[in-house]
């Protein structure tokens, strides 16, 4: 099944709305933002960007009632298996079974899938504050890249692909984490403080910077470990189970 023209344009764009959401920082040139009337406009945002997509493969197809259901099995599931880590020392439990889930179904459930897990988790564990929009943004836009990973039929070459994805995109995934609220955490008038006007380049690097400093490419570290594991754990089941539901549902891949 081929992605319609209309549903890529609006992968793009929620794609899109979703990097400015976490990149705020280097195109607002400005430290006068505040914290929860910035987060609270992102959650509006939000909820009207996932409504549309929904609305936008059940439009083109792509979306139909069994991946419908597939799909709150699935955020079920992750919801309940986030729980068991909950980050804790940058154990990440959540993100395996978005990237399995959208390397299946494609971006558009991969974003949906992202989003619905990490706002159900957060409902089930009282985790709901003004991080919760760019924790489900965050995970929507993994799940998003994931459904655009190159398919095989070959199982190594498969499980080396999502490994390698979910390295680098726990990583990514702790970048944007810290990038949204870096300015209102790192202090003015250091090195690794935001310095509005500087420009990207400069920026960037004293974003990084305070990324090392404060340990969270420690954190990103123990997040990536954890999803490859959990990948090589249980990828050989869950391909072969959602590839049959997949084939029910009438997706080719």
């Amino acid at each position: 099944m081929k992605t319609s023209l209309y549903s890529k344009l609006v992968i793009s764009f929620t794609a899109i709305a979703s990097l400015a959401m976490f990149a705020w920082p280097l195109i607002i040139q400005t430290t006068s933002v505040d914290e929860n009337r910035f987060a609270q406009t992102a959650f509006i945002v939000l909820m009207p960007l996932m409504l549309v997509l929904v609305l936008a493969e059940f439009a083109s197809g792509e979306l139909d009632s069994k991946q419908l259901a597939v799909l709150g099995v699935l955020i079920a599931l992750n919801a309940v298996v986030r729980v068991l880590g909950a980050g804790t020392s940058g154990i990440e439990t959540a993100f395996f079974i978005i990237i399995i889930g959208a390397y299946i179904f494609g971006s558009g459930f991969g974003f949906l899938l992202g989003t619905g897990s990490l706002f159900v988790s957060a409902l089930l564990m009282g985790g709901v504050g003004p991080w919760l929009p760019f924790q489900m943004m965050a995970a929507g836009l993994l799940g998003l890249v994931a459904g655009l990973l190159p398919k095989s039929n070959k199982r190594w070459l498969e499980l080396t692909v999502l490994v390698t994805f979910a390295i680098i995109g726990s990583f990514a995934y702790g970048a944007l984490m810290t990038m949204w609220n870096w300015p209102f955490l790192a202090g003015v008038g250091t090195d690794i403080s935001y310095s509005p006007g500087a420009g990207i380049t400069p920026n960037l690097a004293r974003f990084f910077k305070y990324e090392s400093l404060t340990g969270g490419l420690l954190w990103d570290s123990g997040r990536a470990i954890t999803t490859s594991v959990l990948i090589l754990l249980t990828a050989p089941a869950l391909l072969a189970t959602l590839k049959r539901a997949a084939g029910r549902a009438g997706i080719s891949r």
